[in-house]
């Protein structure tokens, strides 16, 4: 079992965010460090401060030394594929090849509304996701990309400097749509998030995500799974390992425990010590 940790980044401040982050980096334990793409508060506070994600990834990569980094995940109609990756390689180089790619169709009708981005029927949004994948990695690991798609079209499209990583930085995708996410992620995934639920709930999910690589030819073993954990600061770090213990038996590679706002560092070290008998 290998362990991360995810920060939101709604209800709280760069600061709070900035103290966790530089406390996790010094712990082994945590592998990797997550925030999420929003740019309203998902948690019922409305109105309240939410801080975007990309440009903390960029400035978290410059606070820490070890932790890779990602978001769980980039909405891909938020920003045009292209656009990501030019923003992908350069946040690649900056930080030293630390950066995974964290992706999904999109769900949130709020925030796309209120900003006029057209998020569409969940089979818009599979199929515009899905074409958003082919254009990511030919702009990430090839010389030049040529698309004609239904919602991107591109023509001799170039993108440099390339970061570190070959053929480009993990792709995790999020998500368990059993017809077309897990399908996609089949496809083009390094890391397969589940969003979180019971061992019953992503033991399913991943038969079906292994059923989609068994019908392309593909070793399921080549994605990494992973699953958000909640941390209860009430419960304590015991409850949470329990959590991820019963989903390692089920086959979970990566856990990524859920810190809540108000952030404190203080509990990092005796999360990492309730975790460690599971590594």
């Amino acid at each position: 079992m290998r362990f991360a940790f995810k920060t939101a980044n709604q209800s709280t401040t760069w600061e709070d965010v900035l103290a966790v982050w530089r406390e996790a980096d010094k712990i082994e334990l945590f592998e990797s460090g997550w925030n999420f793409d929003h740019f309203y508060p998902i948690d019922g506070n409305a109105g309240g401060p939410c801080l975007e994600g990309w440009m903390m990834l960029a400035a978290l990569a410059q606070a820490t030394e070890r932790l890779r980094l990602g978001t769980l995940v980039t909405g891909i109609h938020y920003r045009h594929p292209a656009v990501l990756a030019n923003m992908v390689s350069t946040l690649d180089i900056i930080s030293a090849g630390r950066l995974e790619l964290g992706i999904g169709a999109g769900w949130n009708e709020e925030e796309s509304g209120a900003y006029g981005l057209e998020l569409g029927t969940p089979r818009q949004r599979s199929d515009r996701f899905e074409e958003a994948c082919e254009v990511l990695v030919g702009l990430l690991s090839q010389p030049s990309t040529t698309f004609d798609g239904t919602y991107y079209q591109l023509v001799d499209a170039q993108n440099e400097p390339k970061g570190p990583q070959r053929p480009h930085p993990p792709i995790c995708i999020g998500g368990g749509g059993e017809k077309r996410t897990l399908r996609t992620a089949a496809r083009f995934a390094q890391h397969w998030n589940f969003t979180g639920g019971t061992p019953e709930d992503f033991a399913h999910k991943r038969d079906v995500l292994h059923a989609h690589c068994a019908d392309i030819g593909r070793d399921p073993a080549e994605i990494t799974l992973s699953s958000h954990v909640a941390f209860d600061p009430v419960k304590g770090p015991a409850a949470t390992a329990d959590q991820v213990a019963a989903l390692g038996e089920v086959g979970l590679d990566l856990a990524i425990v859920y810190l809540r706002p108000p952030l404190d560092p203080s509990v990092l070290a005796p999360l990492a010590e309730a975790l460690a008998p599971l590594a």
